[in-house]
């Protein structure tokens, strides 16, 4: 019977402890460094360390340095080591035996001990740790050593002008990288109290550029987000003959993911990596009985990386597919689907949408349906032209459940519905993509501010009617987070804690349109669909929900515009 992945049984019967194993040593190391700086940080320590004559004095200092260095290293590269990063391993082998020297050296025996048996676990575990870095790192790493350095240097020099201004320049050169790497500079400076804030800059500023460098040489693997033209058009394989089970499914298309196949190539995961995490978008794609040999290659492969596994938007049956794989799933909101033979205008629950098509229609707007490739290039330049100027936002929105390429010629199944107001000018752009041959799933939503009120109930109706000429059953609408939040905390007798809940969601859709896009969906009547994030750990969920917020333009890194120009 095959082990779980990540776990491998031997003969020494460490099987079953393998996955606690990276987790257990990162610890030890934490309590090992811990110990060493308050070790250092002891008064006594530092007079019981110096001893007479020239040379002993020298070789202590450079131990009692090398001690306090090392430790705050090891505190830094115990993380990477929880993730099981072979480099930290590498890195932490060689800062443990240096720590041993040193603190040989200031006979301390009790940490000499401590990271003694640190090192004996690092290399009995040595297996354990296999998870690649970002193959550039190293010579990132340098880069950043050089630059970083180098200003930190120069900045030292300046500074030791302007604070110790007799020395010499080979003399202040050599003193200043005595301060960057932890040691007093030996200057003579005009009063004591500049000496301190002189140490202090150089001690920091040595500091911050080793901690720039480990972290860059630490750095996760990367992985483009590019979808090739092979595995597009695998994928549109599997659509053609699976794509009816997820309304989702046609977003995999999108060119910035990349996916990962089964060994049958009947499934497939499709994902984007966004810093350490490995986001899968939707259900796998494919044969519901290929499912787990396409999460199997997308977990195996976050394992070789120490990827943080997690997905958004999955469907219960594909949430059910990740937790048999090992991962736990968290219902993330509900998608509205309207079933088109049995959407209607008439009754009361449609009262409110019924008044706004009316009103639309007696301002003599005009609506017109058509798949893409029905479509002149003419009016494609002015579909795609119009979309992006009434897009109001400085970036394109989306990662799961929207396409984000309007007017492509790969894309000819698209319908397009198309509202003008009585000049003739486009005011409404609405997009869908094939939801497998029955249905349609909306990818695209604009309207211009000063268009008529409820001109988008009046575009959703008209496409209503025209997909079930088409012969089409089902239609997917948007999404809505948290939706039973905001059903079950406004009613009477609801608890306090869905009561803050919701409150603190109607504080977030100041933000994002977590409310809105609620109410502009709850008004159709739909039949709803849950959809779930999944994760490995509890832990791990802040992560993705942080890396699928990137992923969908709503969590955006500030940028200097003065450097993006």
């Amino acid at each position: 019977m095959p082990t779980p992945l990540g776990v491998r049984a031997d003969a020494g019967g460490r099987g079953r402890w393998r996955p606690r194993i990276p987790r257990t040593v990162a610890w030890l190391v934490r309590i090992s460094a811990v110990v060493a700086v308050i070790d250092v940080l002891r008064p006594e320590s530092e007079l019981r360390v110096f001893r007479p004559g020239l040379l002993d004095a020298t070789l202590d200092g450079v131990a009692f340095a090398l001690a306090a260095t090392t430790a705050g290293v090891m505190l830094l590269l115990a993380g990477a080591l929880q993730r099981r990063k072979r480099r930290a391993w590498v890195l932490l082998v060689a800062v443990t035996s240096v720590s041993v020297v040193a603190h040989l050296r200031t006979r301390d025996w009790p940490v000499v001990a401590l990271n003694l048996v640190v090192l004996g676990m690092l290399l009995w575990a040595r297996d354990d740790f296999t998870a690649a870095s970002e193959r550039t790192a190293r010579l990132a790493a340098l880069r950043v050593l050089l630059v970083t350095g180098g200003v930190a240097l120069l900045g030292g020099i300046l500074l030791t002008l302007r604070t110790a201004p007799e020395a010499a320049f080979p003399r202040r050169l050599t003193e200043v990288l005595y301060g960057l790497v932890g040691f007093v500079p030996d200057l003579k400076f005009r009063t004591s109290s500049l000496s301190d804030a002189t140490t202090i800059a150089l001690n920091a500023a040595g500091a911050l550029t080793a901690l720039l460098v480990l972290i860059t040489l630490l750095a996760p693997a990367r992985k483009p987000a590019r979808l090739s033209l092979v595995d597009e058009g695998r994928l549109r394989d599997l659509l053609d003959r699976f794509g009816e089970q997820d309304s989702l499914g046609y977003f995999a298309l999108r060119r910035d993911k990349t996916a990962l196949f089964s060994a049958s190539g009947k499934a497939a995961v499709v994902h984007r990596v966004v810093g350490s995490v490995t986001l899968a978008a939707g259900d796998p794609l494919g044969d519901p009985e290929a499912w787990p040999g396409a999460i199997a290659a997308w977990l195996a492969e976050a394992e070789r990386y120490a990827w943080i596994p997690g997905v958004v938007g999955a469907s219960e049956s594909g949430a059910l597919a990740y937790r048999r794989a090992g991962l736990d799933a968290l219902e993330l909101g509900d998608e509205a689907v309207l079933d088109l033979q049995r959407f209607c205008l008439d009754g009361r629950s449609m009262r409110s949408v019924r008044q706004a098509v009316n009103r639309v229609c007696r301002s003599g707007y005009q609506l017109d349906v058509h798949r893409q490739r029905e479509l002149s290039d003419a009016e494609i330049t002015e579909l795609t032209r119009t979309a992006e100027e009434l897009r109001g936002e400085e970036v394109e929105r989306g990662f799961s459940m929207a396409l984000g390429r309007l007017g492509d010629v790969a894309d000819p199944d698209l319908v397009i519905a198309r509202a003008r107001d009585a000049d003739g000018r486009l005011v409404a752009v609405l997009a869908f993509v094939p939801w497998g041959r029955d249905g349609l799933s909306l990818d695209l939503m604009r309207r211009a501010g000063d268009s008529q009120n409820g001109t988008m109930e009046y575009v959703v109706a008209g496409v209503v009617a025209w997909a079930r000429e088409q012969g089409l059953r089902r239609m997917s609408l948007n999404f809505a987070a948290f939706r039973s939040v905001f059903e079950r905390g406004s009613r009477v007798g609801a608890g306090p804690v869905l009561r803050v809940w919701r409150r603190v969601l109607l504080l977030a859709s100041g933000w994002w349109q977590i409310e809105s896009l609620y109410r502009a969906n709850v008004k159709y009547a739909p039949e709803w669909a849950p959809r779930f994030v999944c994760f490995r750990r509890a832990s791990d969920l802040p992560r993705v929900a942080v890396a699928a917020l990137q992923a969908e333009a709503l969590l955006v890194r500030p940028r200097l515009r003065w450097l993006a120009r």
